[in-house]
């Protein structure tokens, strides 16, 4: 029988939130949220349509252009932010229930990471008074003058356009510097997981942060373009696949507008020869099943040296095969489902075409026979697989690992680097010095060692088709400023 759970979890999941207010949708839709591991509706939420988002645009715009929020000092805004934060901790056991049911998550994880997404926006409000200069002196410039300033200002309305894989700590991201810096926001959920995205807009709401200043709606990929043309949005801080990265950077470009990407990868774990293949397994194993590898920094290229190949097989298989795949909210399950059907039907469908192309298939590549229902898929590990094979050239976007034999150290490098992405790599290896090296020389945004590892509170991007621009950090919070230099005559 379908629940609806979501819908006495949430206000009004029924309204869109605008200009401080709880609004009905143009449309007079509403959209599904299909819980993935049972197939029933977990939520029925409001759909925006083009005058909606319209609506949205003209709320920010006039909250930056005549509203308080801009002008507020940075210790004014960075109140708000940290009441966000502490409301958000209030809020970690909704969260923990929302998630797995929008996309799959196991609940251990999604509590886990949960209980970290109100730190985030402390920080931002840390940097108001600590660790970030709004403005620089520059003293006798050369051209004259008494001293130069550079004062780094508001970017302007921002577009915030989040994915469904992992909602709630990349609305963070984008939502907690953009409001430090003194931006307007409207957020644009992805149709497929809204909830954290109302939890936020209740919490703007009750701390009574100022009409305009964040506005909330949920609208297909349509309806989306419409919030990347419009001429009232200065920025666009946009997540999800390079394909659709790539249309948002053109329409950007064509009227300047200022945008951050954080887009698709084909990471690779780079296995150096002086380590041991059974501990790269045993690393490797947890992290590709931890979101049914719906991650987009996620280790899905294995290099390891030829000579290894067959023991890491092995391995993996073995790692594999232990996970148990069932209910995400079961604590002895290791594998939840994919967040939707037709996810599902992509992953399954990559994986035939690679055994079609030749690659072998060691372990997994099919639905598991003893679930019924829910968009479940098995850990999978494809061998015989050449760098320029479909499976090591696209993202997939599920547990599957193209495992990629090197003949030596160099020539693992030279594998990893030889792909159009460049978001996450890690290396395995006993020797520090070594590691360190081998990153230097790897072209992606951030390099682990010995393990999946990825930390967007210190800075998460990507290099060449991953990306443009940071999040997190100190570089996250600048993606949303303009500096601007003033030239002084005299002393201030």
């Amino acid at each position: 029988m379908t629940s609806h759970r979501g819908n006495e979890m949430l206000r009004h999941p029924d309204r869109l939130f605008i200009d401080g207010q709880w609004v009905a949708a143009s449309s007079g839709r509403t959209i599904d949220v299909i819980s993935p591991a049972t197939e029933e509706v977990f939520v029925s939420v409001a759909e925006a349509n083009e005058a909606d988002v319209n609506r949205a645009v003209a709320a920010a715009r006039k909250a930056f252009d005549a509203g308080p929020w801009p002008r507020m000092s940075h210790a004014e805004r960075a109140a708000y932010l940290t009441a966000i934060g502490d409301s958000l901790d209030a809020r970690v056991a909704e969260i923990a229930e929302i998630w797995p049911n929008e996309m799959g998550i196991l609940h251990s994880i999604a509590q886990a990471f949960a209980g970290t997404i109100g730190s985030v926006y402390r920080y931002y409000a840390g940097l108001a008074t600590n660790g970030f200069a709004w403005e620089e002196r520059f003293d006798n410039p050369p051209l004259g003058g008494d001293h130069a300033l550079i004062t780094y200002e508001p970017v302007g309305v921002v577009g915030a356009i989040v994915p469904w894989n992992a909602p709630v700590n990349i609305t963070a991201f984008k939502v907690a510097p953009a409001l430090i810096a003194g931006c307007t926001v409207v957020l644009k959920l992805s149709p497929e997981a809204p909830c954290t995205g109302y939890l936020l807009a209740e919490i703007a709401e009750s701390i009574g942060l100022p009409p305009g200043v964040l506005n909330v709606v949920t609208a297909d990929r349509a309806v989306s373009e419409r919030l990347v043309r419009h001429p009232d949005i200065d920025k666009i801080g946009f997540t999800g696949s390079s394909a659709v990265g790539k249309r948002i950077a053109s329409i950007c470009g064509e009227r300047v507008a200022r945008c951050t990407l954080e887009l698709g990868g084909k990471s690779a774990a780079v296995i150096l020869e002086d380590y041991d293949v059974a501990r790269a397994a045993e690393a490797l194993v947890g992290p590709a099943v931890a979101m049914t590898g719906q991650i987009c920094s996620a280790l899905t290229r294995v290099i390891v040296n030829r000579k290894q190949r067959d023991r890491l097989l092995d391995a993996l298989k073995a790692g594999f095969e232990k996970v148990k795949i069932g209910d995400p909210f079961d604590a002895a399950v290791g594998m939840g489902p994919l967040a939707m059907q037709r996810q599902r039907d992509k992953v399954e469908d990559m994986v035939g075409q690679a055994v079609r192309d030749g690659n072998r298939l060691i372990t997994g590549g099919s639905r598991p026979a003893d679930i019924n229902r829910g968009f479940f898929f098995q850990p999978t590990v494809l061998a015989d697989v050449d760098n320029h094979d479909m499976i090591a050239r696209e993202e997939v976007f599920g547990p599957v690992l193209a495992v990629i034999a090197a003949d030596s150290d160099e020539h693992a490098i030279d594998l990893a680097n030889d792909t159009v992405f460049g978001l996450n790599n890690s290396v395995f290896t006993d020797d520090a010095e070594r590691a360190y090296a081998v990153s230097r020389k790897l072209r992606s945004g951030t390099v682990g060692h010995n393990r999946w590892r990825s930390d967007m509170s210190i800075g998460f991007g990507g290099f060449k088709q991953s990306g443009i621009g940071r999040e997190g950090g100190t570089n996250g919070l600048r993606a949303y400023l303009e500096p601007k230099t003033i030239i002084m005559d005299a002393p201030r």
